[in-house]
């Protein structure tokens, strides 16, 4: 459930984006988040700080691109996202001496803190690479190109990496011995 409320505003733009083109979807993918932001503040309880600034995001870029009328603004979206992304990944690391991926798994999985420290630097240069790659296929491919690569090929990224996390992590994870039958 929580997959398909992370990835409605997307399914949505992208749904729209075939029917009526990138401005309607624009708009479709505005009011989307604001309702999954809506649907999770009173149905949920809680928002998770990077889902307001996604919010945040697409109404600045979203609404960008519908007042100029240049579907270059939403096309910068997801990169500005990524990176934002990557800077609170870092910055928490370097400034705050707070790992946040160990903050946001902790209670999942023990690792120990150089483990953690790999995982928190692998996210942040993902999302790094993540914001370079939407920018390339945004400037070197069509418009429905970029779109449909937004959709599945940055799904398809995600998942491969994941997939790589888990098997890095399965080499790493430290068993409680209450745990143990």
């Amino acid at each position: 459930m929580k997959f398909l409320i992370d990835f409605f505003p997307i399914l949505l733009f992208f749904a729209a984006f075939k029917v009526w083109g990138v401005f309607v979807a624009t708009g479709v993918a505005i009011v989307a988040t604001i309702a999954q932001i809506a649907y999770l503040r009173f149905k949920v309880g809680k928002v998770e700080p990077m889902q307001w600034i996604s919010l945040g995001v697409i109404v600045v870029f979203g609404g960008a691109t519908l007042l100029f009328h240049d579907e270059s603004f939403i096309k910068w979206k997801p990169t500005v996202l990524y990176w934002v992304m990557a800077a609170v990944l870092l910055g928490g690391q370097w400034f705050f001496n707070k790992n946040l991926m160990q903050k946001l798994m902790s209670a999942q999985v023990q690792l120990p803190q150089p483990v953690w420290n790999t995982v928190n630097y692998s996210w942040a240069i993902f999302f790094t690479l993540m914001g370079i790659v939407n920018i390339w296929v945004a400037y070197q491919f069509d418009l429905d190109t970029w779109v449909t690569f937004k959709m599945f090929g940055g799904l398809g990224l995600m998942l491969v990496f994941v997939l790589g996390q888990a098997m890095y992590l399965s080499r790493h994870i430290q068993h409680n011995p209450e745990d143990q039958p």
